[in-house]
């Protein structure tokens, strides 16, 4: 697999998408390392058995990713490190709020938990297929292709807790007591 390299005829603009592209992986290498940090928190705090799979299920799933990250950044002949994200601080941030505003042992929780990781994944899946793109534009196609097994996972984790909230636990925190009546 041939290194991205740059030669007296490349132009400046690739060289700088070459640097744009290496940052943006900093980026998402950090975000998807802190996911390995909070997805278990955030599967303690689920209460519905499904939601929790799901947590657990996209854990594995995101230290594969990282595995291909640290590929890709051997592939660009680049070290594998990370550049705080702040979006991903952001948003995980935003999930633990959303805890600590629900009930334990509620589907409201759930629902929140959903919500923060549906944020999460929209984010991932803006990324991955912006780099992607990115990947290709630069001739890259072995790049592109490793970075788009990540985005199918990505869409897949939504679309798996799009189908647990329409179909279970958006039902349930309707008719669940609320706290205070």
């Amino acid at each position: 697999m041939a290194k991205l390299t740059m030669t007296n005829n490349t132009k400046q603009a690739d060289l700088v998408l070459y640097n744009f592209f290496k940052d943006e992986l900093k980026d998402i290498y950090w975000a998807e390392n802190h996911l390995v940090k909070e997805l278990p928190k955030m599967a303690g705090a689920a209460t519905n058995r499904e939601v929790k799979k799901a947590f657990t299920d996209h854990l594995r799933e995101t230290k594969g990713q990282v595995k291909r990250l640290e590929k890709i950044f051997k592939m660009v002949g680049a070290k594998a490190q990370g550049k705080k994200c702040e979006a991903m601080e952001g948003i995980t941030k935003e999930c633990k709020s959303m805890i600590e505003d629900t009930d334990k042992g509620t589907n409201t929780r759930d629902v929140a938990l959903i919500m923060g990781a549906q944020k999460v994944e929209h984010y991932e899946i803006a990324t991955y297929g912006s780099l992607s793109s990115l990947a290709q534009a630069m001739g890259r196609e072995d790049l592109s292709k490793i970075l788009e097994e990540t985005l199918t996972e990505e869409r897949g984790a939504d679309n798996l807790l799009s189908r647990i909230a329409v179909f279970n636990i958006n039902q349930r925190a309707s008719n669940e007591k609320k706290s205070g009546n």
